[in-house]
């Protein structure tokens, strides 16, 4: 395997794949660089040189007990992207990789990003409190909580009905989806898990969004029930340049079941 290991001794797995400018994915919680596959082939299919790793905590890289939160994160990503000396590349993100993208482009990536695409992005903030009085209650996420650290195989299995919008009428559920989402999910370490949820849902990337010069592509779908689709006009009204594209009834795990919809979407954007 493909693996780096970052200051503090914990290994992070990566693809690398292809040739031409460099395309970074960034998975949401709880998953892995395999949430993925259909960009990666799409966008190799393209020309790109595609890359994805696992954060820590996830997937095949290192169960540390320390560092699962947004700071360490951005800055494993940062210690990648030397390690590969990344430059002028293209960072995207889905749901929590969406933060991590902003606080790596803000804090790390002068020089190095070109563009950013958020997806279904936790950003500016998730979390109810005196300056988000729009935000999700601490009590949704401190379910979200005891499902993950104490029940974690049956939540699993039950989380990817909503994030994919299978609870909607007239949609059927897709086992192998569902499955896939699972077996990612199960592959993590509950502890990273459990307190990536703090990360997601209380990290602030409102001075990261406002800093960025960069380009920015933000994609949501309006009937996202795991983040709600406010988020992504907050945060692209931060951007200095910021594009918003929502989607009526698409879902937050949108970039599998609606694959061809968005990476035709980001392609052009690119190409633009």
């Amino acid at each position: 395997m493909s693996t780096i290991k970052v200051k503090d001794g914990t290994e992070i797995y990566y693809k690398d794949w292809g040739t031409g400018q460099p395309i970074v994915f960034h998975h949401g919680w709880p998953l892995s660089s395999d949430d993925w596959d259909t960009q990666m082939m799409f966008f190799l299919k393209q020309g790109y040189r595609v890359i994805a790793h696992d954060r820590r905590g996830h997937g095949r890289s290192g169960q540390s007990a320390l560092g699962n939160d947004m700071e360490t994160y951005a800055a494993d990503v940062a210690e990648l992207t030397a390690a590969l000396d990344l430059k002028d590349a293209i960072h995207i993100g889905h749901s929590t990789g969406g933060g991590e993208v902003v606080r790596y482009a803000a804090k790390y990536g002068k020089g190095r990003v070109a563009k950013a695409i958020l997806i279904s992005a936790v950003t500016p903030i998730m979390i109810k409190n005196e300056t988000n009085p729009d935000g999700v209650p601490l009590s949704v996420f401190d379910e979200i909580r005891q499902g993950t650290g104490f029940s974690r195989a049956q939540y699993f299995y039950d989380f990817p009905i909503p994030f994919y919008g299978w609870n909607r009428e007239g949609k059927t559920i897709q086992e192998g989806i569902k499955q896939n989402w699972w077996r990612q999910g199960m592959m993590g370490s509950v502890l990273a898990h459990y307190e990536g949820i703090k990360a997601f849902s209380e990290s602030d990337f409102t001075e990261d969004l406002k800093s960025l010069d960069i380009p920015v592509l933000v994609l949501h779908g309006e009937d996202d029930q795991i983040v709600p689709f406010a988020q992504a006009p907050r945060a692209a009204a931060l951007l200095k340049n910021g594009k918003l594209i929502s989607y009526p009834g698409f879902p937050h795990g949108m970039p599998t079941t609606e694959a061809e919809t968005i990476n035709n979407d980001i392609l052009v954007y690119l190409k633009s």
